[in-house]
């Protein structure tokens, strides 16, 4: 497991919080709040593993910190957390200079404008929401100049909601070879999905299986790119990046490697009118 996905005991990182920061009564609240989730949250994760026969080791979690402000996250960050998921390039471009102390690696999980590509080149340490080609053109035209390569994931949309985002199933064979013929500054890690926003759990695992189907399918089919492995792949696109607060136990018995938890660490979000 790399570094940066290890669980951290919630009494560690309470004691290890406070012992670094003067907090507020209500920062000390959210801190022992916080604690207390993210030890429930890995303890679901364990459980769910298991149930399948997997390594809990295999499985990462992406605090989405998204509407959430930056002495939140400099609490969450104080645990060891150093990848923190962001909607809106916007966010990370307010929150970044206030928490650089925190050598955060922000991660890029929502729709991405390709007028947000120079940002996002310049600040994401990963994209997970990549679904088309002018978005990659715009991304790998940034990255050149500097000599930078950017991990991605591509984003798959894998039901029929017209809310969500993501390159039709069927287009990812023509979608990884276009990519590796003329991207050189992206390195496709994986796949990404949201799953149908249904109570009905066999339609939410289908979701999530249709993705880790299609992964296989573009292993079998050749489509992984040398430039795309790194050392210790399974095969290479080894990251499927599915599973969000209310659905995450399905998703890792589906197959999920990285699984995106917002409310169920941070609380409920306050979002800002429109």
């Amino acid at each position: 497991m790399p570094a940066w996905a290890e669980p951290v005991p919630a009494t560690l990182f309470f004691v290890h919080f406070i012992s670094l920061v003067t907090v507020s009564d209500s920062d000390y609240a959210f801190a022992a709040r916080f604690a207390t989730r993210l030890a429930a949250i890995q303890a679901r994760i364990d459980t769910a593993c298991r149930r399948v026969g997997r390594d809990p080791a295999g499985v990462a979690l992406l605090p989405v910190s998204k509407t959430f402000g930056v002495d939140l996250i400099r609490a969450a960050a104080s645990c060891g957390l150093r990848r923190f998921g962001e909607n809106r390039m916007q966010e990370v471009r307010e929150k970044a200079p206030l928490l650089a102390d925190c050598a955060i690696d922000w991660v890029v999980i929502g729709h991405l404008q390709t007028n947000k590509a120079k940002d996002a080149a310049a600040l994401a340490a990963e994209v997970q929401s990549l679904d088309r080609l002018d978005l990659a053109q715009a991304l790998d035209r940034r990255l050149r100049p500097a000599g930078r390569v950017l991990d991605v994931l591509v984003q798959v949309k894998t039901s029929d909601e017209p809310s969500k985002f993501g390159l039709d199933g069927d287009d990812l064979p023509a979608f990884l070879r276009a990519l590796a013929a003329d991207h050189p500054s992206l390195r496709v890690r994986g796949l990404m999905t949201l799953a149908v926003n249904s109570d009905d759990e066999q339609a939410v695992r289908a979701c999530f299986r249709r993705l880790r189907e299609l992964r296989d399918a573009a292993r079998a089919g050749g489509l992984v790119a040398a430039a795309w492995r790194t050392e210790g792949d399974q095969g290479g696109l080894d990251r499927l990046s599915m599973g969000m607060s209310g659905d995450f136990e399905l998703a890792i018995e589906e197959g999920s490697t990285e699984v995106r938890i917002g409310s169920a660490l941070f609380g409920a979000r306050d979002y800002p009118a429109a």
